[in-house]
């Protein structure tokens, strides 16, 4: 058996992101940026009134000095005049600077009559104006390989950039094995299970990024697999859950093997999720899970999204880990990395994590109710209560 972090490594191995396209700024939220792209002008592109107030000279500003109104500049609206000495430009907030003019008063220091203004006695001593490129210059760049959140987006709107390169979003393709399995909604007899996993893994590929496509469960035949791995041969990715292990009617391993899998691994030291496999059908990397639930979806987290992230172009993959202190002792871990299904919370001295006395690999029921996998190292020692450990959120 191999560690988490080799098995990691391994599955990242080789991983390129794929294909470029573009597409419109509107569609482009959670999308990874697969190109730099350069701005078309700066922000602001000219100085830009910060306040609504009087733009005037800065030299002339003093209490009481006085000014006469010669016009008017909202915002979208450049006066084309040029200031001259003792003049003044009503002037709103975004709006274009007016020549002859490098400070703007704000409208509660001023007092207006007619066309004519007085400065108050209690000025402040900023410009209140926003200097042409202050946010960026036009020969700004926003750096490939990363994904495109909200702030992402205004920033490249701002840019003036209406369509954006990006990376194509990974197709994978779901099978789940086993005669035990029935699709929610179904008529089990009493010797089968509901089909679960699958849609906690879509749901995670969705939130991701990738396409998710669940293909027709597989019986424990091998021609059964055989038409279910044929269904997923267009996919970026293939996924199967289930009959990775080693008994007679675990099938995954033999039949993948007879269809040309490269083998990377089989097996890793942790649980849940020791049957663990992946490797590559020629260019096509494929990753085989177990079939208990919580361990599916453990090591999706670990491993299966991940793959997704590179796919996509990301460099920073893996799993955030933090640190929070144990709430109660615990005894000494084994020869298997354990990801315990725990609680964190904040606590009145910092992050805090409890994890659940149930670690089943079948309980659905604990793994809702965790917000993170508390990590045991292999052959870790004894713990006692305040001790740091280490968290993964989920």
């Amino acid at each position: 058996m191999i560690t988490v972090e080799e098995a990691q490594a391994l599955c990242l191995s080789g991983l390129e992101p794929l294909s470029q396209q573009v597409i419109p700024l509107t569609e482009a939220a959670g999308r990874v940026l697969s190109a730099s792209v350069r701005a078309s002008r700066a922000q602001p592109p000219f100085a830009a009134s910060a306040m609504d107030g009087y733009a005037i000279a800065a030299s002339a500003i003093r209490p009481g000095a006085q000014f006469t109104v010669v016009g008017e500049a909202p915002a979208g609206h450049a006066w084309p005049g040029r200031l001259q000495s003792g003049q003044a430009l009503r002037i709103f907030t975004g709006a274009p600077v007016p020549e002859g003019a490098d400070a703007v008063v704000i409208q509660e220091d001023v007092t207006r009559q007619g066309n004519s203004i007085t400065l108050g006695d209690h000025l402040g001593t900023g410009l209140n104006i926003r200097p042409e490129g202050a946010d960026f210059k036009s020969d700004f760049q926003l750096e490939a390989r990363q994904r495109l959140g909200p702030a992402h987006l205004a920033l490249l709107a701002a840019m003036n950039i209406g369509d954006v390169p990006v990376s194509r979003r990974p197709a994978v393709a779901i099978i789940a094995t086993g005669d035990e399995l029935v699709m929610p909604g179904g008529h089990p007899r009493p010797d089968q299970i509901i089909a679960s996993n699958l849609f906690a893994l879509k749901a995670m590929l969705e939130a991701e990024g990738a396409t998710a496509r669940l293909l027709p469960i597989a019986g424990d035949t091998a021609p059964a697999l055989d038409q279910a791995l044929d269904l997923a041969a267009t996919a970026d990715l293939v996924l199967t859950i289930g009959g990775a292990s080693v008994g007679d009617h675990d099938l995954v391993g033999s039949t993948a093997a007879r269809r040309g899998l490269d083998l990377a691994f089989h097996k890793i030291a942790m649980r849940p999720g020791k049957p663990l496999m992946a490797g590559r059908f020629g260019a096509t990397p494929f990753l085989g899970l177990p079939g208990n639930p919580v361990s599916a979806i453990v090591c999706g987290h670990l491993f299966l999204l991940p793959m997704v992230r590179r796919m996509m172009g990301l460099d920073d993959v893996l799993p955030p880990v933090l640190t929070a202190r144990l709430t109660d002792a615990l005894g000494p871990n084994g020869p298997r990395a354990h990801y315990m299904r725990a609680r964190m919370t904040e606590g009145p001295t910092g992050r805090e994590v409890t994890p659940f006395d149930r670690q089943d690999s079948s309980l659905l029921t604990v793994l809702s109710e965790a917000n993170c996998l508390m990590i045991r190292p292999i052959q870790d020692r004894a713990r006692e209560a305040g001790e740091p450990v280490q968290v993964l959120p989920t």
